[in-house]
């Protein structure tokens, strides 16, 4: 046998033991590690990480939240949003956190979750305006630095003659082979937040002379709330949120199997872009003004963005990695100019709420995609427009939310959603989606099973219940059709998406969940005995089971075993199993840290298995595994003083069925893989 099952075998056992404790209340960040694993990308990830622990570090008043307050808050529903402000308007004021309890719709989980968000303060009446000397004076101010290095060679950063590099440029990396990047922020309460971003990616040229501005990608934000009738105002970098997202998100989409009874969303003030990411967020001014019952928000942006382009100058499709480490990556480095300019005027009086947007944007190039029959009507122009009414109405147990946009070509896009809660322990949610062929929105991000809000029906089916104290299920079934035409489809083709979860709860200490996953869809699939190809369905089944124990002093055991099993019709099924186990230890001392250990063997890419693992502050990792081998990884911080922490982090990935790992520039000669992340940051 292997040393790393040997290993993780003794882990398991000492995770079944210890004696339970009651944990820390408000464990939200359990949350959204569970949400990096059910398949939010990183940079949505991240960015709700960064909100949530902004306003951790600046909890509501709930004797002054507003139902604004309320909505804005990531991790409460529209229905539990609603039945909060209602409390507390019925109720102020109110004397401690937990008179929360008394709210109908909130389960103890929730409430517990919630706490470190919100204080008892008093009832104030209205804030007078904050002077200079007192926002300077008072302001909390966060320096962040991190450095990231992969200590095995890649191929990239390799050393090659002249008369290689000549024939073949793109051969190795510009730069150096470490990441860094350095943040800082400052917050005057809720009243005003500043911020500076500078970041490069491994293999990015760092001050070097042909490139004398350092870092390869600086940010900048400047947010102010509460300027009289000017409820917002934005400037640098911002998201924004319109409606149901059919015009306009580029805030985080939650994934489908977060909570059935979180898919309605709602338009939204400007957010802070605060992440590294170099694409997903606008670049200018933007502001909300407040007339009664009325809210207007107006923007414009304007920047360089990376594309790729054809031999005449036309975009042919966008490059978002935002990685500019290789001559040809570097070329692409903002040789376009977006524009983007475009509001939202929402009214709202009780229970209903109406919203009309509207979204223009333009190009310095033409946009025009290489023409194939999968993408026949896209786009191809200059610029677009679109616009959209949302509406929202609730009711005591029952909320109708949708949006109906239309695109410059006609196509007319509709999303509509109910939700019905039965009663504490039951509750049902309905969501239909009809984007048509033709419609383009480059900027929509809404409910759906495709990278675009285009060529898709959907049905989708959720509901959330309790038929035992201690057991919860939440449970989805989504049933879509494409219309047209898919990369890698060549005819009109169907899915289904499936999702169980099971958790039953022995304590508050203590858990055990079971997760089963199933997606069918269609692709083109080669016969290895003929020319020809076909559309055939192929279905990937996923099972996870997971224990997971808080402890004495602080420490932690998550025991999780996976199986994965990809199947094609008329070909033989793929599958892979994965064995992990997480040890946390978060006491009261000024060390914490994480130990992680994983067997793996999966016998194809296709049935591959992702399992997060805690990384370093304010960012994820969800790395994916096939093949045979371990995954082992350590990090740990160091509370140096009360305002001062260091963390690190060391991951080492070992294959027994392999000599290489990765492809081309980050090709690996050998079966092991380590990295090194570090994390410096300074609060004062």
């Amino acid at each position: 046998m292997k040393p790393c099952p040997l290993i993780l075998l003794l882990a398991l056992i000492l995770g079944a033991t210890g004696i339970a404790q009651p944990q820390q209340p408000g464990d939200w960040r359990k949350l959204v590690e569970q949400l990096a694993e059910e398949g939010m990308n990183e940079t949505a990830i991240e960015n709700m990480y960064e909100e949530l622990l902004q306003l951790e570090n600046n909890p509501i008043n709930l004797n002054t939240a507003t139902r604004e307050q309320l909505e804005n808050f990531p991790l409460l529903s529209m229905e539990e949003a609603d039945a909060i402000f209602r409390f507390l308007e019925k109720n102020r004021p109110v004397y401690t956190l937990f008179e929360l309890r008394n709210v109908a719709l909130l389960d103890i989980r929730t409430v517990e979750m919630i706490l470190p968000f919100f204080y008892v303060g008093e009832t104030e009446g209205k804030a007078a305006r904050p002077q200079v000397s007192d926002v300077l004076k008072n302001g909390r101010h966060e320096l962040q630095s991190r450095f990231d290095k992969t200590l095995t060679q890649r191929a990239g950063y390799g050393e090659f003659p002249d008369s290689i590099l000549e024939r073949y440029p793109n051969r190795k990396y510009r730069g150096e082979d470490f990441y860094t990047s350095l943040r800082y922020s400052f917050r005057y309460r809720n009243k005003v937040q500043m911020g500076i971003t500078a970041e490069k990616d491994a293999g990015e040229p760092f001050f070097k002379p042909d490139h004398p501005k350092g870092y390869d990608h600086y940010g900048f934000h400047l947010i102010i709330n509460d300027i009289g009738w000017l409820k917002t105002v934005a400037a640098g970098d911002y998201r924004l949120s319109f409606g149901q997202g059919l015009v306009l998100n580029n805030d985080f989409m939650i994934s489908k199997s977060w909570s059935t009874g979180n898919i309605a969303r709602r338009t939204l003030q400007p957010k802070r872009h605060f992440s590294t990411a170099e694409d997903g967020y606008f670049r200018g001014i933007a502001a909300v003004a407040e007339f009664g019952n009325f809210a207007v928000t107006g923007f414009y942006s304007n920047k360089k963005i990376d594309a790729n382009l054809s031999d005449d100058g036309h975009i042919t499709s966008f490059k978002v990695d935002g990685l500019h480490r290789t001559p040809l990556e570097i070329e692409k480095k903002r040789n376009t100019r977006e524009q983007v300019t475009g509001g939202n005027i929402n009214f709202r009086k009780d229970r209903l709420q109406i919203g009309i947007s509207g979204v223009y944007y333009q190009y310095d190039r033409m946009y025009n995609p290489t023409l194939r029959d999968y993408n026949f009507y896209s786009l191809r122009d200059f610029s677009n427009f679109n616009a959209s009414i949302d509406y929202s109405y609730q009711l005591p147990g029952l909320i109708f939310a949708g949006e109906t946009s239309f695109a410059r070509n006609g196509a007319v896009a509709t999303l509509n959603t109910l939700q019905y809660r039965f009663s504490g322990n039951l509750s049902f949610s309905l969501l239909h989606r009809h984007y048509p062929i033709s419609y383009n929105a480059f900027y929509a991000q809404a409910f759906s099973e495709g990278s675009d809000v285009q060529n898709e029906r959907g049905l989708y089916i959720g509901t959330e219940f309790r038929p035992f104290p201690k057991f919860s299920v939440t449970a989805y079934a989504d049933f879509v059709r494409f219309p047209w035409l898919k990369y890698n489809i060549d005819t009109p083709s169907n899915a289904v998406d499936l999702y169980l979860l099971g958790t039953y709860t022995f304590s508050r200490q203590s858990f055990l969940e079971g997760r089963y996953k199933y997606k069918q869809k269609e692709k083109n699939t080669a016969w290895p005995d003929e020319k020809s190809r076909s559309v055939l369905p192929y279905a990937t089944h996923k099972f996870r089971l997971r224990y997971s124990r808080d402890l004495r002093s602080g420490w932690n055991f998550r025991t999780t075993a996976d199986m994965a099993r990809y199947k094609e019709k008329h070909f033989p099924a793929e599958n892979g199993f994965m064995l992990s186990q997480n040890i946390g230890y978060r006491g009261k001392g000024a060390l914490t840290g994480d130990a992680y250990l994983a067997w793996f063997n999966a016998d194809t890419y296709e049935a591959r298995l992702y399992s997060y693992e805690r990384n370093l502050l304010n960012s994820f990792y969800m790395p994916s595994f096939y093949g045979k081998g371990c995954r082992l990884a350590f990090s740990a911080k160091y509370a140096i003083t009360d305002n001062l922490s260091f963390s690190v982090k060391f991951g080492h990935t070992r294959y027994f069925n392999r000599d290489t790992i990765g492809s081309g520039t980050e090709l690996i000669d050998g079966k092991r893989r380590s990295d090194l992340f570090s994390y410096l940051r300074w609060v004062f």
